[in-house]
């Protein structure tokens, strides 16, 4: 299988750069130009084609070719960088292609998602200040996963909770809804958020399905295990 990783750089970028070659995919990694240093680990085994994400010519050149592609949408300054994004892999990834996204609880697919009150505190005020400040705009990261759900890809949208570092715990669970109680813990460790989205690619179970995710040694995925009968 050959992919393409927008974002390989970034710290969840890297991990699922390592997930991917690890089981022998060949690795067609995107990032800025000042970011390409970041992958000099993987020097020789992967191709990296340096660019802005929301370059529609640099997306052209990185996913012609792929079977899949990952990409994780930073809503990065206030020029519609994750919808510029979003939109190239959409418009310019093979026909049949699987795309994998990545984004934070806050987008919701169909409004059934319960946020609580700090959740929405944080993004309605942080969020706010950050965009006045031109340094992040959440709602342009709403829109490219609008695009997402709206298009006739082969898409998933992986929606992560709060993320630490450690050691793998295994493959996250997820729910469709965030507010379920198998997502209540809201800690996920960064190395397996990426695993989730480099499985994403071979389980057609998730086509069309935007999984929250928590991670599976969580209280609340562990008591929610034990009270789930087996199948």
């Amino acid at each position: 299988m050959k992919i393409c990783i927008v974002g390989a750089s970034g710290k969840l970028g890297q991990y699922m750069v390592r997930h991917a070659l690890d089981r022998g995919y060949e690795v067609v990694g995107v990032c800025r130009e000042r970011s390409v240093d970041k992958l000099g680990a993987f020097k020789g085994r992967i191709s990296v084609v340096a660019g802005a994400t929301n370059d529609r010519e640099v997306i052209a050149r990185a996913v012609a070719g792929c079977d899949g592609v990952l990409t994780v949408l930073v809503p990065l300054g206030v020029d519609n960088y994750s919808s510029g994004t979003a939109q190239a892999v959409l418009d310019h990834a093979r026909p049949g292609a699987r795309l994998v996204f990545s984004c934070g609880w806050h987008i919701t697919r169909d409004g059934l998602d319960v946020y609580s009150w700090k959740v929405k505190a944080l993004v309605k005020v942080v969020g706010r200040l950050a965009k006045l400040a031109r340094l992040v705009d959440l709602d342009d990261q709403v829109e490219a996963c609008r695009r997402i759900f709206a298009s006739d890809t082969r898409w998933t949208v992986v929606r992560g909770s709060d993320l630490e570092e450690g050691d793998s715990q295994g493959l996250p669970v997820w729910s469709r809804h965030t507010g379920d109680p198998i997502l209540d813990s809201n800690i996920t460790r960064r190395v397996d958020f990426a695993l989730f989205m480099v499985e994403a690619l071979r389980n057609d179970e998730l086509v069309h399905e935007a999984p929250a995710i928590v991670g599976r040694q969580t209280p609340s995925a562990i008591a929610h295990a034990a009270t789930t009968p087996a199948p």
